[in-house]
């Protein structure tokens, strides 16, 4: 983050999240305070040190950055906007009217003795299963952490869907999912049993059939989640190592690194962690005028237009050769 983003967060922190100064510290240095616990995991007797401040200081600001910061998540998550007609991206053309992509991930916490089971993976992490859905551009839409390790990706996206504050899928729109979830109205997912992962494609490989142009061209795109991962947990070292916080304070700070990932995004022409230039351009559309999607199950009609897609995008491909 650099000089200018840090000023516009802490702007955003006082006008919307409400964050003022203490008699001894000023917004600046609280924000930079939490910030730094974030980026480089560091215990509070650290802090202590690095910032001279108390222990109960540290403890006590922290937690009101850290709500102020969640307040301000209307503003920091990223609108859905649909892939255009028009789009001239190779990534994204294939898919009209996409809203993105979504996957799991796992982030460890530290549940009480006798959670730990439930919070057990199938790696044998104790760990949080997180639900991240994101934009075209690298951008949390919508996170959902909490739920137990053990926990399928299917059950979550249903909770997310029926929640009243959850997940809003329009219809006539869809996300990008894996294989582990059902391809039914609002997610599409790839072709089983066929070449997939874009590490199967290179060397000069070539799709044979239209189901293995799909799913390379699924593949592509729907990497942008796993890339939306990879920076957020390679930004943020609080989500690498083990948890000394409650699962109900670590779960909070996951989605709040969600949301400092999309501010850096938002402000910032350029992230420090890749190379490629970020145009963010937000838009206002609602889908006031589409019913949303209520539940997940998958759907012979969506099977079809899958079908019909993977060789409409096929033939396209085929005849530029």
């Amino acid at each position: 983050m650099d000089r200018r983003s840090f000023i516009r967060l802490c702007e955003l922190l006082k006008v919307v999240g409400g964050l003022e100064p203490t008699k001894h510290m000023s917004v600046e240095e609280l924000v930079a305070i939490f910030l730094h616990i974030l980026a480089h995991d560091v215990k509070n007797r650290i802090i202590k040190r690095q910032f001279l401040r108390s222990g109960e200081t540290i403890s006590r600001q922290f937690a009101k950055v850290l709500q102020a910061v969640l307040r301000c998540h209307t503003v920091l998550l990223k609108r859905p906007e649909p892939v255009p007609e028009n789009s001239t991206d190779e990534r994204w053309k294939w898919f009209k009217n996409c809203l993105g992509a979504l996957d799991g991930t796992y982030i460890k916490v530290n549940p009480l003795q006798v959670d730990k089971p439930r919070y057990r993976t199938r790696k044998g992490e104790v760990a949080t299963n997180v639900l991240g859905v994101c934009s075209q551009d690298c951008q949390f839409i919508y996170v959902l952490p909490g739920w137990e390790g053990s926990a399928a990706d299917s059950r979550i996206l249903r909770d997310a869907i029926s929640r009243s504050n959850g997940l809003r899928v329009p219809k006539g729109y869809y996300y990008l999912c894996d294989a582990g979830y059902m391809n039914g109205e609002g997610f599409l997912t790839p072709y089983r049993g066929q070449r997939y992962h874009l590490s199967e494609w290179r060397q000069g490989a070539q799709p044979t059939t239209p189901q293995e142009f799909y799913n390379m061209k699924h593949s592509s795109a729907r990497n942008v989640i796993e890339r939306c991962f990879g920076l957020l947990k390679g930004r943020w070292a609080i989500l690498r190592g083990k948890s000394f916080y409650p699962v109900k304070t670590q779960c909070r700070i996951i989605t709040a690194c969600c949301l400092l990932h999309n501010h850096i995004r938002q402000e910032m022409a350029v992230d420090p962690l890749e190379d490629d230039a970020v145009e963010t351009q937000m838009t206002h559309n609602e889908f006031a005028e589409n019913a949303m999607i209520t539940h997940v199950e998958s759907s012979n009609a969506w099977t079809l237009m899958r079908d019909e897609m993977a060789h409409q995008m096929f033939n396209t491909w085929r005849g530029h050769d």
